[in-house]
């Protein structure tokens, strides 16, 4: 098997969507409806964009876009997102979001966003993708306008100055809101070099294995079956099968998608190929799954 992913060398790599609170909550024994459970809280900055932005910019230039609140909590994000190394350019107004997040002892997840002013991000200047030679847009963005126009609008200046576009699927949740027929064609107006999705993303949306719904959507697409084998989709044919190194002492899942993301776009702008980019997100997926949040 081969892929035809062509690496880049060198730029930046922009991410535009949200930056929010996150408050993760480790539930330490089943739920207990209706009275009190065992659990420990932890806040943290969060929002899918944010997350791949600061497990970027360790590995490459990276620069953050989106909006945050005219308060106190999205001043205080935007400085915790720039000491983490991130070019931060955000607006200000309304609101800033916040995404509660309940983990079993599993690591598994059940996430309640509210997504704030992140979902209001519209009318970014052109200038804040100079140099920008890739562009990521988990899917969140879509759910709504004003956003869901922005991110098309940003793919396209994107493409204007040179850049390579990627697309997060991020959430069977907010594909099956938004209807997969949409959500398709959403993803389709984008126009994405490569589309990431896990194992049950690219099941809802008709990718798994390939076939002509893969093909119409982006040249490469890149499904991740957590501890399992990642496949590699090229124009609808599977073209690789990258192995995962087993992590132990796994306790939250939050991020290891971003991780993922953040490594392979990282190592691809570095001038590696699809199998040492996908070797490369992983071992950045692995980085944050013993921690509270998307973080290492």
């Amino acid at each position: 098997m081969h892929s035809q992913v062509e690496p880049s060398v060198g730029g930046v790599l922009a991410v535009a969507g949200d930056l929010v609170e996150d408050v993760v909550v480790w539930v330490d024994e089943p739920v207990r409806a209706a009275t009190d459970t065992a659990a420990r809280v932890f806040r943290a900055r969060g929002g899918s964009a944010a997350n791949v932005a600061a497990l970027a910019a360790p590995l490459v230039p990276t620069r953050f876009i989106g909006r945050v609140g005219a308060d106190a909590a999205g001043a205080a994000l935007a400085d915790d997102l720039a000491s983490a190394g991130v070019d931060v350019r955000v607006q200000r107004s309304g609101r800033t979001g916040t995404v509660v997040l309940l983990v079993d002892a599993e690591g598994e997840r059940t996430m309640f966003p509210d997504r704030g002013a992140s979902a209001e991000l519209a009318g970014v200047e052109p200038g804040w993708l100079d140099g920008v030679a890739w562009l990521h847009l988990p899917a969140y963005g879509l759910e709504r306008e004003p956003m869901r126009a922005e991110l098309r609008r940003l793919a396209v200046l994107g493409r204007a100055v040179g850049a390579r576009v990627s697309v997060d699927a991020s959430s069977t949740g907010l594909l099956t809101g938004i209807g997969v027929d949409p959500a398709l064609e959403l993803i389709r107006a984008i126009g994405p070099d490569v589309l990431f999705a896990n194992e049950d993303e690219a099941a809802l949306l008709g990718l798994s294995g390939g076939g002509p719904v893969a093909a119409s959507v982006a040249p490469t697409v890149v499904i991740k079956h957590g501890p399992l084998p990642t496949d590699v989709v090229e124009r609808g044919e599977l073209a690789a099968r990258i192995d995962v190194a087993p992590v132990d002492g796994i306790r939250d899942l939050t991020g290891a998608g971003d991780a993922f993301a953040a490594g392979f776009i990282a190592a691809t702008l570095r001038g590696s190929d699809v199998a040492a980019a996908c070797r490369a997100g992983h071992e950045r997926a692995a980085s944050v799954l013993t921690n509270p949040g998307a973080h290492t």
